[in-house]
């Protein structure tokens, strides 16, 4: 009796293991620990650089204020349209489609296939979005571009929003980067935990719809110019991609032709091309 349970308790072990999905990623503690903490470090020295940004000029704003439609004329063609845009209503919208897209890799843990790799999982997302992060942020503390709503003189948005900092950090969107890298993520490993599953085409819908939806209301608040958002979106995507992507195991297996040689048993020397299939 106690042989039978033993065995049966290893066979239970096995096919448990062997129901496990495996994880088409490689994760290392080291190389991935320090990537992450850079980028975690990048991100604070970015918001700092955020936080002690000036405010404009006050001639700059002078400037603007005396000469508002020939300063608007100077926005390149593709952006103009978008200057003097104020809709607050826009603004709160935004941060609906922006907050789900956060919640919505997690999700995704109610997936089988991921559900193995929960810790793995979480490690990429976190890390894909400190890399968004860190880039963001710095690029938003270094680069002055006014916000579409500092053009606004009708009123409605005052004097003191309009010259403060904030309306500076127009270039780019972090929103929409935000919410690329989540819903690019999202798909892109989705899909290779799955990739044959049908429902990648409603998966990678919908990592292309919500960016753009935040992107839509943040100009529509006359937080964003277009080429904030496109550029926003291209990059969040991409890191979204590319860091499940640099993470995936090299594959091995399959078909391969090299050549070879040696001697036969009879002394005979030859050369040929060998055949190598590993599955």
């Amino acid at each position: 009796m106690k042989h039978l349970l033993l065995f049966t308790i290893a066979l239970i072990s096995i096919t448990t293991n062997a129901q496990k999905a495996e994880s088409p990623y490689e994760w290392n503690w080291t190389t991935d620990g320090i990537w992450t903490g850079t980028a975690l470090a990048g991100s604070a020295g970015g918001f700092l650089l955020i936080q002690n940004k000036e405010d404009i000029e006050p001639g700059e704003f002078a400037r603007i204020e005396n000469d508002l439609q020939g300063e608007i004329d100077k926005i390149n063609f593709i952006d103009r349209w978008a200057a003097g845009n104020h809709d607050e209503n826009a603004n709160t919208i935004s941060d609906i489609p922006f907050a789900l897209s956060f919640a919505a890799p997690l999700a995704f843990l109610f997936d089988d296939e991921i559900n193995d790799h929960t810790g793995q999982y979480l490690g990429l997302y976190i890390e894909s979005l400190a890399t968004t992060a860190a880039v963001y942020t710095i690029t938003a503390g270094l680069v002055d571009r006014s916000r579409p709503y500092v053009y606004d003189d009708s009123g409605d948005t005052g004097r003191d929003r309009r010259m403060s900092n904030n309306g500076q950090r127009s270039f780019y969107s972090g929103h929409v980067a935000a919410t690329a890298t989540a819903t690019f993520f999202m798909a892109k490993v989705y899909s290779d935990y799955n990739p044959d599953s049908p429902a990648k085409v409603w998966v990678w819908t919908g990592a292309a719809t919500l960016p753009a939806a935040v992107g839509y209301f943040r100009i529509q608040g006359g937080q964003h110019f277009l080429t904030d958002v496109a550029l926003g979106y291209v990059l969040g995507a991409g890191v979204g991609i590319l860091v499940p992507e640099l993470h995936k195991k090299k594959n091995s297996d399959g078909l391969s032709v090299y050549p070879t040689g040696g001697r036969t048993y009879f002394g005979d020397e030859y050369t040929a091309m060998a055949l190598s299939l590993k599955f």
